[in-house]
């Protein structure tokens, strides 16, 4: 979904249990299903458990993608969906997160600025509910397509093989989700800065109508 601030009240009543958003709550069920395999898996080629978890993840994450093409290919887009969505994505690649660095397979400096980044957006999210829904834009999308390789590429026990230079590749995927993770959480906060100075600006203009504003990232 492209990102954009709308007033909460506008548009027609949506239907909340639709297609989209029960794709949507199925990949938030299989969070723990990933991390109670991947806690009970190893690194080894031959951990059933740690293919399963990879499985799941890519299951779980292809959702994504889903849900938001049959939201708009359908007419089913709703802002219980803008607001679900992120918060899958967040607690899927949070979870695995959390669990690679509990396993010590991720720095937890590295985890916790990921972490950061993703609950302060979601925070901001919750804070403006009541007046605008934001939905999850282009730049958001691209830091959780990086996200999800990279956790695809630490969870797969491929180090067996190629011991020196998959882990290379790895650590620098990781490197480059945090720069790209945090340079797109810097833009949202500039974007959402500025729609509240435009707000405050059309509050002192007499019979002003609400307002639409497009924003660049999330």
């Amino acid at each position: 979904m492209n990102d954009f601030v709308t007033p909460a009240t506008e548009g027609a009543p949506q239907k909340i249990l639709n297609l989209p958003n029960s794709i949507t709550a199925v990949r938030i069920l299989l969070v723990p299903v990933f991390v109670w395999l991947l806690v009970n898996s190893s690194t080894s080629i031959h951990s059933t458990n740690r293919w399963v978890a990879l499985g799941v993840f890519v299951v779980a994450i292809s959702t994504d993608g889903l849900d938001g093409y049959l939201a708009r290919r359908r007419g089913m887009v709703t802002n219980l969906g803008k607001i679900l969505d992120p918060i899958a994505d967040k607690a899927l690649i949070g979870g695995a997160l959390v669990t690679l660095s509990v396993l010590g397979a991720v720095d937890w400096w590295l985890t916790g600025l990921l972490l950061v980044r993703e609950l302060g957006i979601t925070f901001y999210r919750f804070a403006v509910i009541r007046k605008r829904i934001v939905a999850a834009s282009g730049g958001g999308k691209l830091k959780t397509v990086l996200q999800a390789i990279t956790v695809g590429l630490l969870l797969a026990p491929m180090t067996n093989f190629w011991p020196t230079w998959y882990k290379s590749l790895s650590l620098g995927m990781l490197y480059l989700t945090l720069v790209v993770t945090i340079y797109t959480g810097l833009q949202y906060l500039v974007a959402a800065a500025k729609h509240a100075d435009d707000e405050a600006a059309a509050a002192d203009v007499p019979h002003t109508k609400p307002i639409a504003i497009q924003k660049s990232n999330d």
